[in-house]
């Protein structure tokens, strides 16, 4: 596999701060999106790219790794797992700065590749480090790999499938009803390769919803402003309304105040892994005062006001 410099990836350099690293990827996440590239298979390259950047480079402890192991950075436990076995089986004695360099030692340069790395272990604990469960082999587990995916309010209304893909595969899941802005969900086993014969890693998708609806949305709860004439709110009526499944007719009680509340129960957003349940759409009455009034209209509100007086 080809080394990808993750710094550069971000056109960043290696003195690049947490807050430049996360501006970085949020404007190429944007450039490169899919949504904004449609078949273009060298956008959606680049934006798995971009993910995986990310991903390590805004973990302070992975991108400790990376910045001493290089593309092995995934390698670094078992390097050093491997390490202390040999110190404490009174072996070869390592030096610092890597894997040595002292006579007898191993020098580590990062730049192992898989083949390099599985030899490493066998110089060290012969060929039955290689096998499964044998001698003192270690299965490590693969890289876990992070995702965004964007996605309207209104997608997830309601349950759906979605492919994605995640370093050149095509991933098929069903996105849940009811998922959450900054919801993260765990798709086992479509990580990065095992090592020395290692269970896969993991897929973390973190969802980006983006509100694309008149509505505010609280979990389970929306909440909308109605406009209400004068002469509804003060006599009463009926209101036809949106909710997020289609129009309904509300009733409107006489001498309806401005910012007067209702529940529209069931009405809201499905809950999430719930099937069949909602919450509830709250509606803020806003009361709009009538405007170029006619000399009648006029005369029709100062006798009201004298009556009121």
């Amino acid at each position: 596999m080809d080394f990808i410099d993750y710094y550069k990836l971000l056109e960043l350099d290696k003195s690049a701060s947490q807050a430049d690293i996360k501006k970085a990827y949020r404007k190429l996440a944007r450039k490169h999106h899919p949504d904004l590239n449609p078949n273009n298979k060298e956008a959606q390259l680049r934006f798995q790219q971009i993910n995986e950047a990310n991903e390590v480079l805004s973990d302070p402890e992975k991108r400790k790794k990376y910045d001493q192991y290089g593309k092995d950075w995934q390698h670094a436990d078992a390097y050093e797992e491997a390490k202390k076995q040999q110190q404490a089986s009174g072996g070869r004695a390592y030096s610092g700065g890597g894997f040595g360099g002292g006579q007898g030692g191993y020098s580590y340069s990062g730049n192992f590749d898989d083949d390099t790395f599985s030899d490493f272990f066998e110089e060290m604990f012969g060929s039955g480090a290689r096998a499964h469960g044998s001698g003192r082999g270690r299965h490590f587990k693969g890289q876990d790999f992070n995702a965004e995916l964007q996605l309207n309010l209104s997608d997830v209304y309601t349950s759906h499938k979605q492919t994605l893909t995640v370093n050149g595969k095509n991933i098929r899941l069903t996105i849940p009803a009811g998922v959450e802005n900054g919801q993260t969900i765990k798709i086992k086993g479509h990580g990065g390769p095992g090592v020395q014969g290692g269970p896969k890693g993991d897929l973390y998708i973190t969802f980006n919803i983006v509100n694309n609806t008149k509505f505010k949305r609280e979990r389970e709860n929306l909440f909308s402003n109605v406009s209400l004439d004068l002469y509804t709110a003060l006599l009463g009526g009926e209101l036809t309304v949106d909710t997020f499944a289609g129009k309904v007719k509300l009733k409107v009680k006489p001498e309806t105040q401005t910012g007067t509340k209702v529940k529209l129960k069931g009405k809201g957003f499905p809950k999430y892994k719930k099937e069949n349940q909602f919450g509830d759409l709250i509606i803020t009455y806003d009361v709009k005062m009538p405007t170029n009034l006619s000399a009648r209209e006029k005369e029709l509100f100062q006798e009201l006001q004298k009556l009121r007086s």
